[in-house]
């Protein structure tokens, strides 16, 4: 694990014991540090007690003389009253990443790569780890991502942690300086966290103020709140988009199909050539990159029709990509499966995809605000979960014809998460002969 001889002595308070609680508990208390942990859940207040901490709620603690209440980017902070209780005694409110950042200087000689944004985070993310391994760059995956960072072994003398970051764990940290920042997109999401789209962006754009000046920026400058981003940054900074990638290019990409993937690839290959990656070995990671579960998951192919998961797409800005990834040919129409609990920015960013979809099969609580808003754009099925979907659009697909898992809502109403949305849809397209 990922601990330092910098938090013996201390103690902290933890809110929140899954993965990355318990793993921030066991690397604290390994550190000599003394840890109170919490989470409503008695299994997990007994996990936490065997890994040595001490159990109690912080809000009903006096803080006062803690060196940090560690929480779960889950918890609110604009509405959870922990914040107030520890700015009261003026005590920090951080997450895991920022603990890691603490413990850097104890790590061997390294780089850290911090990737945020809106959409596409995820792909840039593994995409950076896929090609560094591929060129024998000792690389490992965390954040938002993978397991919990401090959970994992050091890296290596050179080697390069690569952090997917959201915004979340991005206002929990206060010293994480990478040593090249990403910024992929940005638009509306998790507006109930912020003071509207503005507290959103700059969270996001907090990434880049933590940096030194001889730290490198890349910005994806293809839309115009990310364009203001890169023009505020005054440090080293690479302008890319995913107009820098043409389709010759992409075409020898087999994974990273699509105008998402072509700006998320401008992203991973800008990241890979400061860290002094060649040519050759650029290219040789983005032919041999795999798609990531639930992210545009080519997941079977039943009766010539194929079959693609793209279950996080949890916003319609991240589902309009993969619209555009399938335009209509003559062997080739597009079945779209939408719906879920819908974020309130409606379907506007897919509208100009519309003319891609032979029909959209609805499911969950935005079933029927969405045919609302689809209107007679495009043929309208209400099949009202997913497993109806699947049937309807394996009865009326074709040999050549694609299946498009793209909900561009949240899973909550029918599944844990989008994860599980993923699996379920996987399972029901194996069941019929695919994969």
């Amino acid at each position: 694990m990922i601990g330092s001889r910098v938090f013996a002595g201390r103690r902290y308070a933890v809110l929140g014991l899954a993965r990355s609680g318990l793993a921030t508990v066991e690397a604290l208390v390994a550190s000599g540090a003394g840890v109170t942990a919490w989470d409503d859940r008695e299994e997990a207040r007994d996990e936490a007690m065997a890994l040595g901490a001490d159990i109690g709620n912080p809000l009903e603690i006096d803080l006062v003389g803690f060196a940090g209440v560690v929480v779960s980017p889950g918890v609110p902070l604009n509405r959870h009253p922990i914040a107030a209780h520890a700015r009261e005694a003026h005590v920090p409110v951080i997450g895991d990443i920022e603990l890691f950042a603490e413990a850097r200087d104890e790590l061997p000689p390294h780089k850290v790569v911090g990737i945020t944004g809106t959409n596409g985070k995820s792909t840039v993310t593994a995409l950076v780890t896929h090609m560094l391994e591929s060129a024998g760059i000792p690389a490992l995956m965390g954040g938002n991502i993978g397991l919990p960072i401090l959970s994992r072994d050091p890296l290596a003398e050179g080697g390069v942690y690569v952090l997917e970051l959201s915004s979340y764990q991005i206002d929990l940290s206060h010293s994480l300086a990478c040593d090249v920042a990403v910024l992929t997109n940005l638009s509306p999401d998790h507006l109930d966290r912020y003071d509207g789209f503005a507290g959103y962006a700059a969270s996001k754009e907090r990434l880049f103020g933590l940096q030194h000046r001889d730290q490198v920026a890349i910005v994806a400058v293809d839309d115009d709140p990310s364009k203001m981003i890169a023009s505020r940054i005054n440090h080293r900074l690479h302008r890319v988009s995913a107009k820098d990638v043409d389709a010759a290019d992409q075409a020898r990409w087999p994974a990273l199909q699509g105008p998402h993937n072509a700006q998320n690839a401008v992203c991973a290959i800008a990241v890979c050539r400061v860290l002094g990656l060649d040519d050759e070995q650029i290219e040789r990671g983005l032919a041999t990159y795999q798609s990531l579960p639930h992210r545009m998951e080519l997941v079977g192919e039943v009766g010539g029709v194929r079959w693609f998961n793209d279950s996080k797409a949890t916003n319609a800005a991240s589902a309009a990509p993969a619209l555009a990834a399938f335009p209509p040919a003559p062997d080739q129409r597009l079945h779209w499966i939408a719906g879920g609990q819908a974020k309130g920015d409606g379907l506007s960013a897919c509208r100009p995809w519309f003319g891609h979809v032979k029909c959209a099969y609805l499911i969950g609580e935005a079933m029927a605000p969405f045919a609302g808003e689809i209107g007679e754009a495009i043929p309208v099925d209400r099949a009202g979960d997913l497993a109806t979907a699947v049937a309807h659009a394996a009865a009326a697909a074709q040999p050549g014809d694609i299946v498009l898992l793209s909900p561009a809502c949240a899973s909550f109403d029918q599944f844990k998460d989008y994860e599980q949305r993923g699996d379920v849809f996987r399972g029901l397209v194996q069941a019929m002969g695919g994969g």
